[in-house]
């Protein structure tokens, strides 16, 4: 296999001028460039409707180029005018095979025809048929023979079971699927990675990660910020498929599976699937949903989600999301796995907790004393990246007084490395041809599987979702 750095690579952004290109996807190709990870001849395509050129799109990226990993003023200087000097711009409708041939046409006549091409759709999801039909009318996927061109998908993949099928049918007669990266920038971060290794590198985690020592596990996402700049994207899918559908799920599928075969992206993805695969599907009588209210937070007035201009009135869109899932096999039968998503809520936190069980029998029964804490592992996602242990320990002193402290590992003091942002792992990954942090379809295929039912439910009925005050999480009974 050749080094990725030796082929001539185009990396073509469609959406360059939308908010996700500029704050995270141009940002982190400089960070990958200041490392000396791009190919050594990469250009950069920036493909949106809004009229540039050049210079504009280059002034346009330019303040949210990030200089952390050179922090010599001189060399940072340098290295940015260098890349921006890699970074181009093509005006373009997404529907127009016209407009993607002159793309086309551009890079040939730029001598850019024998390189790999890599296309990312920093664009809204129900555009991207339209586009891919336009990207492969346009020959944008005809690359000479030992070059490749690889797709980057943004999630939501679809609304439901059938719109996501529907999609990744049409998508395959343009795409395959080796040449497809769906995107969930959650398996990017440094903690998810490295789930795998905390269990299956580990060997006091392995024989203790079952039914017979866990109580319960909770994963939750939550975001202290409401949906203000975004409403109307949000408002046409809700929290369960922004957040529960993929993200949760997927550190679900991780925090569950099986070990695999090796770390061949097809042996990751055959586990994950069999785990999605096993579990029943979310109920309305153990989920509730519900929708933010405006409040006072800390002196300062927030708006509610209704209030918001770009919402429809009477919007039942659920900004909250509490459910329990269960997973029907052997490892895991009985032990209920508590999700939730939501956005202007308290904090901003994504944790992964795993309850154990309380000890069958203890010593200190009868002793007057308070019996031992169940042991419980906190993995938090962000901030503060960390992995926590929580243990029963005496307190120093005459007595036998016990109490709960925490062995913890805080990434940032444990590691001298400065933490990759997400969409910089991701995007290497995609240019080394790595799909194991990528979904795979049938992973898609199953996730929303467990969550179609309920979606559908609830449309039918169009009950309103419960209210909950702006910086409140709505109360729902459950341990976590």
């Amino acid at each position: 296999m050749k080094d990725h750095k030796e082929q001539a690579c185009n990396i073509i952004i469609l959406g360059a001028s939308g908010d996700l290109s500029k704050r995270k996807l141009l940002p982190a190709l400089f960070a990958l460039y200041c490392n000396g990870m791009l190919p050594h001849d990469t250009r950069v395509y920036g493909y949106a409707r809004s009229k540039m050129d050049d210079q504009q799109f280059r002034e346009k990226i330019t303040a949210n180029l990030n200089c952390r990993y050179t922090p010599d003023s001189n060399d940072c200087a340098e290295k940015m005018e260098t890349f921006l000097k890699m970074c181009f711009y093509q005006v373009g409708q997404y529907d127009s095979i016209q407009d993607f041939t002159a793309l086309n046409e551009r890079m040939a006549k730029e001598k850019r025809a024998d390189a790999n091409h890599l296309f990312y759709m920093s664009i809204p999801p129900d555009i991207f048929i339209d586009t891919s039909c336009s990207i492969g009318g346009a020959g944008l996927m005809d690359v000479p023979d030992g070059f490749w061109s690889r797709v980057v998908l943004e999630k939501p993949f679809g609304r439901d079971s059938k719109s996501s099928a529907i999609l990744m049918k049409t998508l395959k007669s343009i795409f395959d699927e080796e040449s497809t990266y769906r995107i969930d920038h959650y398996l990017g971060k440094e903690v998810i990675q490295n789930l795998m290794t905390l269990r299956f590198a580990n060997l006091i985690f392995e024989p203790v990660w079952n039914r017979n020592y866990i109580d319960w596990v909770s994963i939750a996402f939550s975001e202290d910020i409401g949906c203000e700049g975004r409403a109307g994207y949000f408002d046409n899918f809700g929290i369960m498929r922004d957040v529960l559908q993929n993200h949760i799920l997927q550190i679900v599928a991780l925090v569950g599976m099986e070990a695999p075969v090796s770390l061949d992206a097809k042996h990751i993805a055959d586990e994950k699937v069999k785990l999605l695969a096993s579990a029943a599907a979310i109920t309305a009588a153990e989920t509730i949903v519900g929708q933010y209210i405006a409040n006072t937070v800390d002196g300062e007035e927030k708006p509610g989600y209704l209030d918001d201009d770009e919402v429809p009135e009477g919007s039942i869109t659920e900004t909250y999301a509490h459910t329990i899932m269960h997973i029907n096999n052997p490892r895991w039968s009985g032990v209920p796995f508590y999700l939730s998503a939501g956005k202007a809520l308290d904090t901003r936190k994504t944790e992964i907790q795993i309850q154990f069980k309380d000890l069958p029998y203890s010593i200190f029964n009868g002793t007057g004393k308070e019996n031992p804490q169940a042991n419980k592992l906190v993995i938090r996602v962000q901030p503060n990246e960390a992995i926590e242990l929580h243990v029963t320990n005496k307190v120093p002193g005459m007595g036998m007084e016990m109490e709960d402290v925490k062995l913890d590992m805080l990434y940032h003091d444990s590691f001298d490395e400065e933490l990759p942002d997400a969409y910089e792992r991701l995007l290497l990954d995609v240019i080394r041809g790595d799909r194991s942090l990528f979904l795979q379809d049938e992973e898609l295929r199953v996730g929303w599987d467990i969550v179609t039912p309920l979606l559908h439910q609830l449309e039918k009925e169009g009950k309103k979702p419960v209210q909950y005050p702006y910086g409140q999480e709505p109360e729902h009974g459950c341990p976590a």
